[in-house]
């Protein structure tokens, strides 16, 4: 129960906030049953006409796309990864975000969070590869929020050189 209400008050958090509100293309995940759940967000970016992207991970390398998911029903037509994550199979020919006009708003995972922005992930750095090319588009860098539970809040995480810091962090208390 408790669980619910804090997805709940998350979705309300990010829709009503301002930077999503002005965005048109959004990148979100496909949440994890660990994660803060993202369908009603999804299904409120597509009923606000907004652009929706999902991450398509390349499980050999630290490669990540974002491709345009086209409904909310979609979602569960997606194969399931070994990590037990839906996404677009490889030979799934969709938009990728970066391949047109890039991206306003990118809503991300991650394992622990610090209030500098830094962002503890899988190991893998999808995110943060995914951002450096995210810098190279004439768009620039999309503003990037991360959902969270306050569990997940921590004095602070580790970091590397090739980590890019978040522009906030969501979370209950936040």
């Amino acid at each position: 129960m408790e669980k619910f209400r804090v997805q709940r008050k998350a979705t309300k958090m990010v829709i009503g906030h301002p930077k999503y509100k002005e965005s048109q293309r959004i990148a979100v995940f496909l949440s994890m049953q660990d994660e803060i759940q993202t369908e009603d967000i999804i299904k409120d970016i597509f009923k606000q006409g907004k652009e929706c992207f999902i991450p398509q991970y390349k499980p050999q390398s630290n490669h990540m796309d974002m491709l345009k998911l086209a409904s909310v029903e979609e979602i569960s037509s997606l194969p399931v990864t070994s990590w037990n994550i839906l996404q677009p199979s490889d030979d799934d020919i969709r938009e990728e975000a970066l391949s047109r006009g890039g991206l306003d708003l990118i809503l991300m995972p991650g394992l622990g969070f610090d209030k500098n922005g830094n962002r503890l992930g899988r190991g893998k750095g999808y995110y943060d590869t995914y951002l450096e090319r995210c810098m190279k588009h004439p768009r620039g860098k999309p503003y990037t929020i991360a959902l969270a539970f306050k569990e997940q809040i921590c004095e602070s995480v580790p970091v590397s050189e090739n980590d890019i810091q978040i522009d906030e962090v969501l979370y209950e208390d936040s």
